[in-house]
């Protein structure tokens, strides 16, 4: 059993984008049960959580077989490396599938991320400068993205943690046009959200949220 914490609520803007979802989705792709630690967001930033489960006062944090982790791709990593279905056994394969986590995290989330920060400050000059920059890098990585996809399924040749953090990332800001440009991954992203392992992570935070 994996113990996961997560925000007993955040603000509806972002019920079912908090990073829990991510570890959540792992755990239910892997067929791995886990349980959830729900703390309030004074909780998070005390010193007992902060030295017990997350340095930085944040969720997710996990336990793992006794050891606690903190960071979503790490923890999302460690939940792989138990299942196969996240994760192929064959080497090359296997180091592909890391590389993507990696690259939605380091290359493509940096800039989806501060987009998505955006509206909290929609009313602030410095945004109207920022906007347009932060669109123009969004837009060249999701064209990047889509050539590797090229007409594959997936990222590689099955569905990985790559698939799964990269979908991830481009969720934070789904509400914009980013992905019209890309049929492609229009359709990998379809594909995705159809998985019936994400539709019970979503569905189970967003439960969470309800019994505030």
């Amino acid at each position: 059993m994996i113990t996961i914490t997560a925000y007993k609520w955040v603000p509806p803007v972002v019920q079912g984008l908090v990073r829990d979802f991510r570890v959540r989705w792992a755990c239910e792709e892997a067929g791995i049960p886990y349980k959830i630690k729900l703390v309030d967001f004074a909780e998070a930033k005390s010193e007992g959580y902060r030295a017990a489960w997350q340095p930085f006062g944040q969720v997710p944090a996990a336990e793992i077989d006794g050891v606690p982790l903190f960071e979503s791709g790490a923890i999302v990593l460690a939940i792989a490396e138990k299942s196969e279905a996240l994760l192929p056994k064959e080497p090359a394969a296997r180091l592909r599938a890391i590389t993507w986590l990696f690259a939605a995290l380091n290359t493509v989330e940096i800039w989806v991320a501060e987009y998505g920060m955006l509206m909290f400050y929609k009313d602030q000059a410095w945004t109207k400068e920022r906007e347009p920059q932060l669109a123009e890098l969004i837009r060249r990585r999701y064209h990047e993205v889509a050539v590797a996809l090229g007409d594959k399924d997936y990222l590689e040749d099955r569905f990985t943690i790559g698939d799964l953090m990269m979908f991830s990332v481009m969720r934070i800001i789904a509400d914009h046009d980013f992905l019209v440009g890309e049929p492609k991954l229009v359709a990998y992203y379809k594909r995705i959200e159809a998985r019936p392992a994400f539709q019970r992570a979503l569905k189970a935070q967003l439960d969470d949220f309800e019994k505030r």
